[in-house]
């Protein structure tokens, strides 16, 4: 299937703020990325570049919650939890330690694109809103569930983050290991 203007211009998007983050992603660089015209962008974007980039946070986070969804209907906690850790090593090792996460990026966009630092927010409560149900099925309250949801979260966009400062997996390895021991100790 041919990928439309509009999905190439949000590929271009996501691939660009990942590895230069929201202020380092210009128009210029997304129309060379896509090979798309400057006029498309408008067509599709008539917000421009903010509009665009909001799109790719709510385009890449749900394509993130389908997986993170899929990952914690077919398999106990702790093993999601080593999927997600692969999927992460893979993309840090495979970019050359180049490529990060999109949402946070937009969450660090801050005052430059208030809506993607929206739409930011509202996907990482989307991602803790899908694991805290799954944690508390295996014997959490639901207080607890939450907690848990928020800290898996932020531990590991935090260790993302310390992986690509380091270029090294270890700060990722270091916090899978204990997240699955705290997973370990709350879930029996």
């Amino acid at each position: 299937m041919t990928e439309s203007v509009r999905e190439r211009l949000i590929r271009s998007a996501v691939e660009l703020v990942q590895r230069h983050g929201v202020a380092g992603t210009s128009i210029s660089e997304l129309l060379t990325h896509s090979d798309v015209s400057r006029r498309s962008v408008y067509l599709h974007f008539p917000g421009g570049k903010n509009e665009l980039i909001a799109a790719s946070v709510s385009e890449s986070g749900d394509a993130m919650a389908s997986m993170i969804e899929e990952l914690v209907a077919s398999m106990p906690p702790e093993d999601a939890l080593n999927a997600f850790v692969v999927f992460w090593k893979e993309l840090l090792t495979g970019s050359d330690f180049t490529a990060g996460c999109p949402i946070a990026a937009a969450a660090y966009a801050g005052q430059d694109a208030p809506e993607a630092r929206a739409r930011a927010d509202a996907v990482f409560a989307h991602w803790r809103r899908l694991l805290a149900p799954r944690l508390a099925v295996q014997g959490m309250d639901a207080a607890a569930a939450a907690a848990m949801a928020t800290t898996v979260v932020a531990a590991i966009e935090g260790a993302v983050m310390l992986c690509l400062a380091a270029r090294d997996t270890a700060p990722l390895d270091h916090v899978h290991t204990q997240l699955a021991a705290l997973l370990k100790a709350q879930t029996g």
